[in-house]
């Protein structure tokens, strides 16, 4: 029976599903908008990036800037000492000019040299080194105590060769070589090559302080310190040693003698007072008075007068005080922005190279030589105690310019031999400046096995046997676009490592290699 009137609920109602809910979406941080500063600082970091053989054109750039500036104010700095010595103003100009020549001769040979080959002389490189500071320690050999109170060099006719500048570079590179690979964490694990590195380098120290070159030692010894660092060791350790070098300092200071008024000095020039200028504080209180006169803008090139027998060692230990005289403020900056940037493209170098042995040497030889410059730099101005070691690249000598340029250009073949550095040259020619210089295109280490692993073949027929020689066939493109000049260049330096492989016996890409590692 139906009752009329009354309504059914629609069957669809009840089963229709309510519609979601739409969420509210998540509030995103907002973000602070950039400085100027930032986005410039961005920029400049993509620029950088873009550019792969940068580190090697400011490397290379840098140092002959330095070697340049170097002979100018040789020149001018020693003019009066050379005048007095040899009735000629220009004598030890042109022979610090020599010396400069034969050091970019040397940074020449290092650029061609590769990085892997240096690998294996290493160790040959390390014990000629320590060969030389035990025979400069031998009477009759040794040479220099009885002038400035260190015997530290070795005269070799017009030559005067001093084997602790040797020592510094030879242990950037034995010691990259030792290192690379090694587990920082067991320091003292007889197979893990810190054990080997700590003692070589403690003997080194040990020998160069024999010597009465306590200066040098200290400068050694920042090496080391620093090649330990780079390859992982922690702070700690470091510090540790430090403090020790720190309680010899301290010793020295109580003992008396020159090297305790050098404290004497630093000490009452940190606080703006000298006691003795005519005594113990008089080479540093003229270079304070050579800095003084140069004001901003200073008196101009060549007219120093501190280099008139007012301030001693003017063309080697205390150049940098006749260069902040001459050439001012200004003049003192560039110098020091030179090294910073010496330093901050050394490093870069070091974190962009291909593998760890070149990072730690490049690293190594880098801060060598620019902490070297800032300890000079350091008691020239009054930050630090005098020590007696050079100015790299602008003090006269001619062993510390030819063995400084050499480290250089160890360190300028590195950056040659960054992968993104190989890639360019090898698909896009190399720089002028390489092609004016004869340098070939620098190599990946696994091109280099592959080159000597391949079976040599009769030079009457490159393609077959000796028994079997045919007339050779002529070069002919193998894909649209290549010319028998691109198949030339292949045959002499190989395959680029970015190219498209149109065969499979092309050996495979650096790129493609990296990744795979």
């Amino acid at each position: 029976m139906t009752v009329r009137g009354t309504r059914r609920p629609a069957p669809s109602a009840a089963r229709k599903p309510a519609k979601p809910q739409p969420q509210p979406a998540p509030q995103q941080p907002r973000r602070a908008p950039e400085s100027g500063i930032a986005r410039a600082t961005q920029k400049l970091h993509q620029a950088m990036e873009a550019r792969p053989l940068l580190d090697y054109t400011m490397v290379c750039t840098i140092v002959l800037i330095l070697a340049g500036l170097g002979i100018v104010m040789v020149m001018s700095s020693s003019m009066a000492t050379s005048f007095a010595a040899s009735s000629s103003v220009w004598s030890l100009a042109i022979r610090q000019t020599v010396m400069v020549a034969f050091g970019l001769i040397a940074f020449w040979c290092a650029l061609k040299t590769p990085p892997e080959r240096l690998r294996r002389w290493s160790s040959w490189i390390m014990l000629g080194a320590v060969l030389l500071l035990i025979a400069v320690l031998i009477p009759g050999i040794g040479t220099g105590r009885a002038e400035v109170g260190s015997q530290s060099w070795i005269v070799m006719g017009p030559l005067r060769l001093q084997p602790s500048e040797v020592a510094r570079v030879a242990i950037a590179i034995w010691g990259a070589q030792v290192l690379a690979g090694r587990d920082p964490k067991r320091l003292f694990q007889a197979n893990n090559g810190f054990p080997l590195f700590l003692s070589v380098a403690a003997l080194c120290i040990l020998l160069i302080a024999a010597q009465g070159d306590l200066g040098m030692a200290v400068s050694f010894a920042v090496v080391v310190a620093l090649i330990l660092l780079f390859a992982g060791v922690s702070w700690k350790a470091v510090g540790l040693a430090a403090f020790g070098g720190a309680l010899v300092l301290v010793y020295e200071f109580f003992s008396g003698g020159f090297r305790s008024d050098r404290f004497t000095v630093y000490f009452d020039a940190f606080f703006g007072r000298f006691h003795d200028t005519r005594g113990v504080a008089f080479q540093s209180h003229q270079g304070f008075l050579s800095l003084a006169d140069g004001s901003v803008f200073g008196v101009g090139l060549g007219q120093s007068r501190a280099k008139w027998f007012y301030l001693p060692e003017a063309r080697n230990d205390f150049i940098f005080a006749v260069i902040g005289e001459e050439l001012g403020l200004w003049g003192g900056a560039l110098v020091i922005i030179l090294f910073a940037l010496l330093a901050y493209f050394g490093l870069r170098t070091a974190r962009r190279a291909q593998n760890q042995f070149q990072s730690l040497m490049a690293a190594a030889l880098a801060a060598g030589v620019v902490s070297q410059a800032f300890i000079n730099i350091g008691y020239v101005i009054g930050l630090l105690p005098v020590t007696g070691i050079q100015l790299p690249m602008l003090s006269a000598g001619g062993t510390s310019a030819i063995i400084t340029l050499a480290g250089m250009g160890v360190l300028a073949s590195v950056a040659r031999h960054e992968p993104d550095a190989i890639s360019a040259m090898q698909n896009y020619g190399r720089p002028a400046f390489d092609r004016v210089l004869g340098i070939g295109e620098p190599q990946a280490p696994s091109q280099s096995r592959n080159a000597s692993q391949r079976p040599r073949r009769s030079a009457a027929d490159p393609g077959r046997s000796a028994g079997t020689a045919r007339p050779a066939r002529p070069v002919r493109p193998s894909r649209p676009g290549r010319t028998v000049a691109d198949a030339e260049r292949e045959a002499r330096f190989g395959t680029p490592v970015t190219g498209s492989r149109s065969s499979r016996r092309e050996p495979p890409r650096y790129d493609d290699m990296r990744r795979a590692s």
